[in-house]
């Protein structure tokens, strides 16, 4: 076409030296012009430079609003930033592939040599042992599957598509029908094609996260996909300087978004990232201007208001050439700025209280470590006299990936990682020549192995029914069959058995196996399954972390050289001294890594052992607004923000602290004795005890079998029931449950009484989430035996938000408010737009004579407390303790308020796996202390763990 037309306008031409022609062709929808020079020489024409001029409509993205504590201070903005996009203009053909791969390639060793990151939102990584893995699972992985496989809705997957691996969809989309990812052997010849050929598998991994994205924008052609956000200079001077050979490639000016104090607001303000299929579904429901290359709220507070923060796009015309590059802009319409979110939280109160948690949960272990290989609790011992033997401390250091054991094969190894490495590898080859008997010739029955033997294979069947694998497929598995119970349950068949057995029922999946027949009988199925087994574990690090836990114990790598690997991975920093006090041999190892803790060197997150974990909620008892709400441990949101540091994000989905875990929201425990005050309410509202009724505890409640105990076996004698608060007696509530089992004829009905009890836990908010904006559990009230339910057993499930309500309603005789966390909504200029003030779910009407008798118990609990006294202002509370596992420590909780006389806060305090209640009602005092200004910030924020002042053995 453009030929002819060329031809016609020469033949026009008889006597100007210079013409420029313009042709326009409607193609799509998009003007597309063709213009040419042509000149006349000696009477010769000649047709150059030939320009592709393309019309489009771009939007631009509107800034997002910032977001602010109450009063004013800034937590989260926008700041100016380059970044690198990349189009396809890319002609089709057998050659688009290759050259579309090799321009990204290029441009991902430009960005990465400038000390920039590539984006990362694809839900594959390479794990720390080079392999590709999911980081999604359950629906979220068939979604991910769905949208790979071109599917509308998950149940259209095929099986194959569906059991799919983390290796079997990279190689799908490496393939010659996706992004040609490898090499021709025979060029042309789609058969000669190898996936992934030439390319290493962090390249394959890079390539695939951009071409992915692009194929997100390849129903809308000339529209850019973000290769890098917030390059550097560098990194933009280097692109332009390429800009002739990177075809498509641009560098745009953008924002990326900021916080400020970002680990102690991370849970509450979440974070922004690249929009999701079903995010963009979602939200182009609420506002049609969202698309495909859009930055959202995709946690906290950035994504429940994501619709009021997020800016109106202006728009305007580009023209661009054939290289996809801006050559004319026009129609400009400027975006509008997103409205600015104020919160309730007090900045230097969640900082403050962040602080004092990760110290006093530092002072807790320091308290429980012990110098012993191992802890075996003696027969009928209390939860809380559970100790940490040193030699879990230093494997919690390997295993919860603090210690980088991969680093100890580098070439610029120190010795004693050498030295280390040497060890592993003697004890590698031992438990895998042990491993290949019981699985070949000298099978034992489980219950038969000891405990070492019994981890190692437990593991090998975790590995194989991993969603990263899928060899054995848990959606066939028959759970009822009696081999699989004797594995599972009654542990009295061998591995060899129960994988022969699989392989007979056709539970492995033989098409994830390296097999060369496939009609391989199942014996030569069972040997390509032990090779795929040894395989699999030879370079694999969570199994090599069972390896040295039992170096650990058998003094193959003994607390000298943990020691020694913390300082030479630069993991702490120690003067001189200690060092040399460590090696010769005046410092022990056991004495050295407790000072470290002590110091918070090495902190309880870091560790992951109990308690490594604590929540505490700080309300307005006036106005329901939440002033703190604090969950440790925490991550850091700006490198999740804009575009995913992938080794941080996969960092933080191993690290078992679980940091990305919202303590304060999540977590759901049994409230312990906390509850009290709802069964005090509950007993005096239906009438089952009076203000002035006594009760004898006689330390065994025997009216109900089997007889529960009071955790003062001795008994506490006659209490009222503000008595019974104070002292936190268990038979004076379990004689409340008993009684409130009663019906009108005096028969005893539990459901009757679980009723009753849960009307008044509904009163105080207790039945529904709290009513902060963030994701919050929904929590369980009690639905088994009304008498241990009375003393906040049974089955009630709570989480710190939700006793934060409780007790701002108990505080404020009455009133229970929907939480709130957002104080108000206003625009660039400051107008309000919207009001969040907390609403009044409910109010609770008691009478003032019973209000009275709980607040009095609740402020005798504290008065009883020695480290609550001299405080500066009088405290009310009430603490607790949850039991969920006979092996691990009780929860510890506390809930109060204060001023006593004329309430201003309430707070509730978890400590998860805490020991006693006591600990969690020390932090209360701390942050109590902090707010009231009734100690020097130094002397409450010390930087260092703070030893417990009580080490009773609090149960209630």
């Amino acid at each position: 076409m453009f030929r002819d037309l060329r031809d016609y306008f020469i033949n026009l031409v008889t006597s100007r030296l210079f013409v420029l022609i313009v042709c326009v062709v409607a193609m799509g929808g998009t003007l597309i012009y063709r213009i040419f020079d042509l000149q006349i020489v000696n009477g010769e024409s000649y047709l150059n430079n030939f320009t592709l001029k393309i019309k489009k409509e771009r939007s631009i993205a509107g800034t997002r609003g910032n977001i602010y504590d109450r009063n004013g201070d800034l937590l989260a903005y926008n700041e100016l930033a380059y970044s690198v996009t990349i189009e396809d203009v890319y002609e089709s053909g057998n050659e688009k592939n290759a050259n579309l791969n090799q321009t990204i390639l290029d441009l991902i060793r430009i960005i990465e040599n400038n000390n920039d990151k590539i984006i990362n939102d694809f839900n594959i990584i390479l794990d720390k042992d080079n392999n590709y893995v999911f980081n999604v699972e359950d629906k979220q992985l068939l979604r991910f599957l769905a949208d790979v496989y071109g599917c509308a809705k998950t149940d259209k997957l095929k099986y194959a598509q569906k059991t799919a691996t983390p290796d079997e969809v990279m190689d799908y989309l490496a393939g010659t029908s996706m992004f040609g990812i490898g090499t021709y052997k025979v060029p042309g010849d789609r058969k000669s094609f190898v996936i992934g050929d030439g390319y290493t598998k962090s390249e394959r991994l890079k390539l695939t996260t951009i071409r992915y994205a692009m194929n997100a924008n390849s129903y809308q052609k000339y529209i850019p996909t973000q290769v890098a956000a917030d390059v550097s200079d560098e990194t933009v001077a280097v692109v332009m300087e390429n800009s002739d050979s990177l075809e498509g490639v641009s560098i745009a000016e953008d924002t990326i978004r900021k916080y400020v104090d970002s680990t102690y607001f991370s849970h509450i303000i979440g974070y922004t990232g690249k929009i999701s299929t079903d995010e963009l579904d979602t939200l182009k429901k609420e506002k049609d201007s969202y698309d495909m290359n859009d930055m959202i709220g995709k946690a906290g507070i950035e994504q429940v208001m994501e619709t009021k923060l997020q800016g109106t796009k202006g728009s305007e015309t580009v023209y661009v050439d054939n290289l996809g590059k801006v050559i004319e802009t026009s129609n400009k319409v400027n975006s509008v700025a997103g409205n600015n979110l104020y919160l309730t939280i007090d900045k230097e109160l969640q900082k403050a209280t962040y602080n004092i948690l990760e110290q006093k949960i530092a002072g807790i272990l320091v308290s429980k470590i012990r110098n012993v290989k191992e802890y075996v609790a003696p027969e009928n011992a209390s939860a809380s006299s559970i100790i940490i033997p040193i030699d879990d401390v230093y494997f919690a250091l390997i295993n919860n990936n603090i210690i980088d054991i991969a680093g100890f094969q580098d070439k610029n190894a120190t010795e004693t990682e050498k030295a280390v490495y040497s060890s592993y590898m003697t004890k590698q080859n031992t438990v895998f020549e042990r491993l290949k008997q019981e699985l070949t010739d000298n099978p034992t029955v489980y219950s038969s192995l000891n405990e070492e033997y019994q981890v190692y294979e437990s593991y090998i069947v975790s590995m194989l029914s991993s969603s990263n694998k899928g060899i054995l497929d848990s959606s066939k598995i028959d759970t009822s069959d009696a081999t699989y119970i004797a594995w599972r349950t009654d542990e009295s068949i061998s591995l060899k058995e129960y994988l022969n057995y699989a392989i007979a029922m056709n539970w492995i999946n033989i098409s994830k196996l390296n097999l060369t027949n496939q009609y391989a009988d199942s014996d030569e199925i069972y040997q390509s399954l032990l090779t795929c087994i040894f395989d699999n574990l030879e370079n694999n690090t969570e199994f090599s972390k069972k390896l040295y836990k039992y170096m650990i114990k058998e003094n193959t790598l003994t607390g000298k050289q943990v020691c020694t690997l913390l300082m030479d991975q630069e993991l702490i920093d120690i003067n001189a001294t200690e060092v040399a006090k460590l090696q010769n041999g005046s410092t022990s190892a056991y004495a050295f890594i407790l000072q470290r803790i002590a110091d918070l060197d090495i902190t309880p997150a870091q560790l992951a052992l109990d308690p490594c974990s604590g929540s505490s909620v700080i309300t307005d008892v006036n106005t329901g607004e939440v002033l703190a709400m604090v969950t440790y441990p925490s991550y850091d949101n700006n490198r999740l923000a804009n575009s995913i540091d992938a080794d941080y994000y996969n960092q933080l989905q191993s690290d078992l602290s679980l940091p990305m875990w919202d303590y304060a929201t999540q977590q759901l425990s049994a409230p312990g004795s906390t509850f009290k005050m709802v069964s005090a309410s509950a007993a005096l509202e239906e009438g089952v005890t009076g203000l002035h009724e006594t009760v004898r505890c006689t330390g065994t409640f025997e009216k109900v079998t089997p007889s529960p105990r009071c955790w003062l076996h001795s008994g506490h004698g006659a209490l009222d029931i503000a008595g019974a608060i104070q002292h936190s007696c268990n038979f004076f509530f379990y004689e409340m449950g008993y009684r409130l089992e009663q019906d009108n004829t005096g028969s005893l009905n539990s459901d009757y009484g679980l009723e009753r009890l849960a009307k008044y836990a509904d009163l105080y908010g207790l039945s529904d989430k709290s009513g902060v904006e963030i994701e919050e559990s929904t929590p369980h009230v009690s639905d088994q035996d009304a008498v241990r339910s009375a003393i906040g057993q049974g089955t009630s499930n709570y989480t710190t938000a939700g006793l934060a309500r409780y007790v701002t309603a108990v505080a404020n005789s009455g009133t229970c408010y929907n939480l709130s966390l957002i104080d108000k909504l206003t625009d660039a200029n400051g107008a309000v737009l919207e009001d969040y003030t907390p609403e009044v779910r409910n109010q609770i009407d008691l009478a003032p004579t019973s209000w009275n008798a709980i607040h009095s118990g609740m402020r005798r609990v504290v008065q009883d407390k020695a480290y609550y006294s001299n405080l500066g202002v009088n405290v009310a509370g009430k603490t607790g303790t949850a039991q969920e596992n006979r092996n691990r420590a009780n929860h510890a909780l506390f809930v109060g308020y204060a001023p006593y006389e004329k309430p201003e806060i309430a707070i509730a305090t978890r400590i998860a796996f805490g020991y006693t209640s006591d600990y969690a009602a020390e932090i209360s005092r701390d942050i109590i202390k902090y707010y009231f200004n009734l100690e020097d910030e130094s002397d409450i924020i010390t930087g260092n763990a703070v030893i417990p002042d009580a080490q009773g053995n609090a149960t209630d």
